[in-house]
C-alpha cells in the first residue's frame, strides 16, 4: 500500500479581516494555475489512486479538487484528520484504521505532513524527509498494513519536478 502525502498549493496570506477562520483562506489564483501541471505530473507518476482525502481547509480542498480533476483521480473525501488544527496522531490513527490495499492520497498542511511522514516510516528513512513546500509531495509504501514506523520512503517530489512532469 501506498500512501502520497500532498501539501496545499499556494494560499492567500492569512488576513482575519477577509478570511476570520484560517480554514477559509482559499489558493491563490496564481497558486491554482501553479499546481494544475505539477498535478497532472503527480497523475503520471503515482497512476491509479483507490481514495483521495483532504483537510476540510479550503486550501486543501481546492488542491485535492484540482488533482481529481487534472490527474483523473476519485473527488476528495473530506479527511478532519488532515486538518492544520489536527494532531498527527488523529491522521496516523485515520490512515493505520484504512483497507490494506491501492493507493491513498492525503492533502494536508505543514508542519504536520512532515511530522505524519516520520510517524509513519521507519527510523532509517525520517532524516531524508524535508519539509513540505506546497504542492509538494512525498510517497510512503508499506509491504502490507499500514503501521507507524513501519513504512519505507519510496519517493519525495518537489513541486518543480511534478511541474515539469506534468508539462
Amino acid at each position: 500500500m501506498d500512501i502520497i502525502l500532498i501539501r496545499h498549493a499556494i494560499a492567500e496570506e492569512a488576513d482575519p479581516q477577509r478570511w476570520p477562520h484560517d480554514a477559509l483562506r482559499p489558493l491563490t489564483p496564481f497558486g491554482r494555475e501553479r499546481f494544475a501541471p505539477a498535478a497532472r505530473g503527480l497523475g503520471t507518476l503515482v497512476g491509479r489512486v483507490e481514495l483521495l482525502l483532504a483537510s476540510p481547509y479550503v486550501r486543501a480542498w481546492d488542491t485535492a479538487r484540482i488533482l481529481s480533476d487534472q490527474a483523473d483521480w476519485p473527488a476528495p473525501t473530506s479527511c478532519p484528520e488532515l486538518a492544520a488544527h489536527a494532531s498527527v496522531g488523529e491522521a496516523r490513527a485515520r490512515l493505520v484504521a484504512l483497507p490494506d490495499n491501492g493507493t491513498v492520497v492525503c492533502v494536508g498542511h505543514e508542519p504536520n505532513l512532515t511530522l505524519l511522514a516520520r510517524a509513519l516510516l521507519r527510523a532509517k528513512d525520517v532524516d531524508e524527509v524535508p519539509w513540505f513546500k506546497k504542492g509538494g509531495a512525498l510517497c510512503v509504501r508499506f509491504r502490507e498494513t499500514v503501521e507507524p514506523r513501519r513504512g519505507t520512503l519510496h519517493w519525495v517530489r518537489a513541486p518543480k519536478d511534478l511541474r515539469k512532469a506534468g508539462g
